[in-house]
Parts: structure tokens; sequence; C-alpha cells
């Protein structure tokens, strides 16, 4: 079982979330009663809607990980799973979006349409980190 697969099957026992196909066209989602918050797009990568406040709140945080990958003006974070701890990393962060979706006002912009499918190139750690 692939992590994403791990990830998915986790999040799918939350009451507050219930799966479906991604908007985007690729992969499956998971969504509450008012937005859809998570994309899985492939067996690692994995698009978090976490809204615009929520990501301007935790910026700098999240610009922090090597598991996080920002792309300006979106409301949306890629998370790539490489170990156990992204996945809890993930489930977190679907907390707070959850969370975040819950007191966004109606009709609050929401910066660019869609997730971050095909926005994001993600290279694997070793090569970041030079290694």
């Amino acid at each position: 079982m692939t992590l994403a697969q791990r990830a998915l099957e986790r999040l799918q026992a939350w009451p507050d979330l219930m799966a479906g196909p991604a908007s985007c066209g690729t992969g499956r989602a998971l969504r509450s009663v008012r937005d859809e918050i998570v994309h899985f797009h492939s067996t690692r990568d994995v698009d978090l809607h976490l809204t615009r406040r929520a990501v301007q709140r935790f910026h700098y945080d999240l610009a922090g990980s090597s598991a996080i990958h920002l792309v300006p003006g979106s409301c949306w974070v890629t998370v790539h799973l490489d170990c156990e701890a992204d996945i809890e990393l993930l489930l977190s962060l679907v907390s707070i979006a959850l969370k975040a979706h819950q007191t966004r006002p109606a009709g609050e912009e929401q910066g660019l349409a869609g997730c971050n499918f095909h926005r994001v190139t993600v290279l694997p750690r070793d090569a970041v980190a030079g290694g």
C-alpha cells in the first residue's frame, strides 16, 4: 500500500470528510459539506485546500517544510509523502483545513482557482538537499 493510499484510508474514516472524484479531473478527493479539502493525485502527491487565511497564517512554517510546496497566490498546498511522518503532517494540516473552511466567510476570494496539480514540480528530497 502506498503512502497516499494509507493517508486516504485514514482520512476516509473521518466523519467530516466524504470521498469522490477530484474536480480537477485527476485522482480522488475528500470534501467537507462545504468544499473540497484534499486531492490525491499520485502515490505520493496530495493537494490540500487550506484557504488563503490559513496559508498566510502558517506560511513561515509551511515554507520551512521539505514536504510542503507552495504556489504563490494559491489557497492549496502540495504535500509530498516520502515517509510516515509526512502522513502525520498531512493529517494535522487536514484538521487545520477543516477548521479554516468552517470559519471562512461565504464567498471569500480563494486566489488561484483549482488545486496545484500541474503547477508544482516535486523534486526528491535528496536532490533538494544536494545529495
